[in-house]
């Protein structure tokens, strides 16, 4: 995931993971993610490649987020991670399990 639509050089919110301890950092970052709206995003720093998060949102929310790098590292990773729109029809199953007229 490479490409993303948002205004980058505006996120919503810097979120630095490096000064956290392990355990709370990715549920930090996911109620971060969880705060956006539609079309924003916010940057993510690191002190290592985030890959476990990235397979994270792979898993919990598979094609409503982008992820793109912006500095790859090799001391710190920025990550600029936003929150796609849903189209109407995933709306829909998701409101009511594809029931809705």
């Amino acid at each position: 995931m490479t490409n993303t639509p948002y205004n980058t050089d505006q996120p919503v919110a810097i979120v630095d993971l490096r000064s956290l301890p392990r355990p709370e950092r990715h549920v930090l970052v996911f109620r971060q993610y969880d705060a956006l709206h539609p079309g924003e995003c916010f940057e993510l720093i690191n002190d290592h490649d985030p890959q476990g998060l990235l397979y994270q949102f792979q898993q919990a929310v598979p094609g409503q987020f982008s992820w793109t790098y912006r500095i790859p590292g090799p001391v710190d990773w920025h990550v600029l991670v936003g929150k796609e729109a849903l189209e109407e029809s995933q709306r829909r199953d998701d409101c009511c399990g594809g029931g809705c007229g």
